[in-house]
């Protein structure tokens, strides 16, 4: 199949290469080409701008950075496309709808678009709505899984869409960057799945942090410590995974800060539509805000660096 690429930073190039190694010819864009540069020397092409490669291919993903840079990629209406040059120069030929509203039927290759992209239920309905009216399916597909999960493709893919057929037909797709895909409901689904998800790993990451810290503080070995608690009833991914990060001290971002708080914060959104609070959420957000604060480069570390925050508490 004809694969269109959007973002290939550190999960979207692993989890793009899975589907260029199946035989997949891909067909990519991302703001800084240099991260494509393994995609394009296994012989993927470059396209210049999201429409170029929303052009040339048949199912189209993009897995980007923030609910801005996916309203820019896709060209919904007002959308903030500043941060993306290809998008913000004004030609909505530039975008992947504008690409796509431009053609004619019978010129069109593309039939799906799946956004990956942690981006809220809100936007993969808008995305949906304008999808149906060009005649395309749209699915919300974000995962789970860290950039370890994508390199060994092991993710866990939540979908959501307009129908399961849609799903199905993708299917086989998801199927090679992931090994736990399921189908949620109809658009914006798979992204309130993701959300469920986010609120769980928050509890998670500081039950982790606050169990290292304490480990730490008794005089414990943390890695002693992470392999006995880690088999027992409090064993969880984030203890096994980066829990021996923590006690590394290696705060290298497999999923960056920057990006959980935009994550918890879609989350506190919906919230606020729904009308439910959710404190212990509220209160890690709090602290990795804070972590911030402290030093704005704590951003781009991995989310276990919110064991420096317990350590300045």
């Amino acid at each position: 199949m004809k694969i269109g690429w959007i973002g290939t930073g550190g999960m979207g190039a692993s989890m793009a290469g899975h589907l260029q190694q199946a035989g997949h010819e891909l067909f990519v864009y991302n703001r800084t080409r240099a991260k494509a540069d393994a995609l394009l020397a296994a012989g993927a092409t470059w396209c210049e701008t999201p429409g170029d490669v929303a052009r040339a291919c048949e199912a189209l993903f993009t897995i980007v950075g923030y609910p801005h840079d996916v309203a820019g990629v896709y060209g919904l209406p007002g959308a903030e496309s500043q941060q993306d040059d290809a998008a913000a120069s004004g030609d909505a030929s530039h975008t992947i709808f504008g690409a796509i509203a431009a053609q004619q039927q019978d010129e069109r290759r593309l039939h799906t678009v799946v956004d990956m992209t942690t981006s809220g239920p809100e936007i993969a309905r808008q995305i949906a709505a304008r999808a149906g009216e060009l005649d395309l399916q749209a699915l919300d597909a974000p995962v789970s899984g860290g950039d370890v999960g994508a390199r060994e493709a092991r993710l866990a893919i939540m979908v959501g869409g307009s129908s399961a057929e849609s799903f199905a037909r993708v299917r086989p797709l998801f199927e090679l960057m992931g090994q736990k895909i399921a189908y949620m409901g109809p658009s914006g689904a798979g992204q309130s799945t993701k959300l469920a998800n986010q609120t769980l790993f928050a509890g998670n990451m500081i039950g982790t942090c606050e169990a290292l810290r304490y480990a730490a503080k008794a005089g414990l070995d943390e890695r002693a410590v992470i392999e006995v608690i880690g088999s027992g009833a409090a064993a969880s991914w984030t203890i096994n995974q980066l829990g021996p990060r923590i006690a590394a001290e290696d705060f290298a971002a497999g999923f960056y800060v920057e990006h959980f708080l935009k994550d918890m914060g879609l989350v506190l959104e919906e919230c606020e539509r729904l009308e439910i609070r959710l404190p212990g959420l509220e209160l890690v957000r709090s602290l990795y805000q804070q972590l911030c604060e402290d030093d704005s480069a704590n951003a781009r570390l991995g989310t276990q660096a919110l064991i420096k925050a317990l350590r300045n508490a």
